[in-house]
């Protein structure tokens, strides 16, 4: 079965730093782009972030300005995203997802989300 499981989200102040998981199995990450989405209440969900290890790129959302950093360990079957100098407009619940490249729009077997909220 495929599965992806968010973890690692929380309360923090604002300047703070979180780091998220998303734990993959029934699949390997080597031939899959995994990505990390968010949704605000009230807002549409945006990407924030994407990895493929087929081709070795990573990219960003324009919002992220160097913040984030996105990493992946094949060992684990996981992928990791650091979120730096955290802000409160990025309280959101963030999730991941798994297509077949970063360019794709095919985004499938979504993990259940974690909450990240970031205190003014």
């Amino acid at each position: 079965e495929v599965r992806l499981v968010e973890s690692g989200g929380g309360l923090v102040p604002a300047g703070g730093f979180l780091r998220l998981s998303c734990a993959a199995s029934g699949f390997t990450l080597d031939d899959y782009a995994i990505g990390w989405f968010r949704q605000a209440p009230g807002k549409e969900r945006e990407g924030v972030a994407c990895i493929s290890r087929s081709d070795a790129s990573a990219s960003y959302g324009s919002f992220v300005k160097g913040r984030f950093i996105i990493s992946s360990d094949n060992a684990k079957n996981t992928v990791y995203l650091e979120m730096n100098s955290l802000k409160p407009e990025d309280t959101a619940v963030y999730y991941c997802a798994r297509d077949s490249h970063c360019s794709a729009n095919g985004w499938n077997s979504w993990g259940q989300g974690t909450q990240v909220t970031v205190s003014s």
